[in-house]
């Protein structure tokens, strides 16, 4: 675990669970600097059609919100700065409405098939489409199928981590199935 992530999460209460649970009393770790996101990171960001964006409203509530798009609609803009186009849903504003009141964002990034999982923290701003802040949103895809544009998430990359692969149920997308059943592979799978 980077020391960023585990200098952002190691709370007391998260030791007293380690030392309850493992049985290890580790010291709080000191607070690391936030390590850019490297090349393996940037190319796994890339090619996620999807993840998962937690936010913590005023009620002290967690709210876990699924996005999606097309490969590579959550962009690395910058080593230590993503970005997406966030369009017109289900108008329930509740992840917007919860950065309003709070920046802190946790990413949860998956790639089934592959059993790897990419976790990352950070600070989200809002640039609302057609508003301020246009340079910074440049080079963004044109929505799929029309879909219109509300906003966009910029995320301040804090900490990030790769997690274990141990409970991750490999899943795959309609193309990655379809990618599985060559007839190369059947023939061979039968012999």
């Amino acid at each position: 675990m980077s020391a960023a992530f585990e200098s952002l999460i190691a709370t007391p209460s998260v030791l007293a669970a380690r030392q309850r649970y493992d049985g290890v009393r580790r010291p709080p770790a000191p607070a690391g600097q936030p390590a850019p996101l490297g090349p393996r990171e940037q190319a796994f960001i890339a090619a996620r059609d999807s993840f998962y964006l937690a936010t913590v409203g005023e009620s002290g509530w967690p709210h876990v919100q699924h996005r999606g798009g097309p490969a590579g609609f959550l962009r690395v803009l910058a080593p230590d700065r993503l970005g997406f186009a966030d369009y017109r849903g289900n108008r329930q504003y509740v992840s917007v409405g919860n950065l309003l009141h709070d920046d802190r964002v946790a990413l949860i990034l998956v790639d089934y098939p592959q059993r790897q999982r990419l976790k990352i923290l950070g600070r989200a701003r809002i640039v609302d489409a057609g508003g301020a802040g246009a340079t910074e949103i440049a080079g963004f895809r044109p929505p799929p199928g029309g879909a219109s544009v509300e906003r966009f998430l910029l995320i301040e990359v804090a900490a990030w981590d790769w997690n274990c692969a141990a409970h991750i149920t490999p899943r795959y997308t309609e193309a990655e199935w379809s990618g599985l059943a060559t007839p190369g592979r059947e023939a061979r799978a039968s012999s």
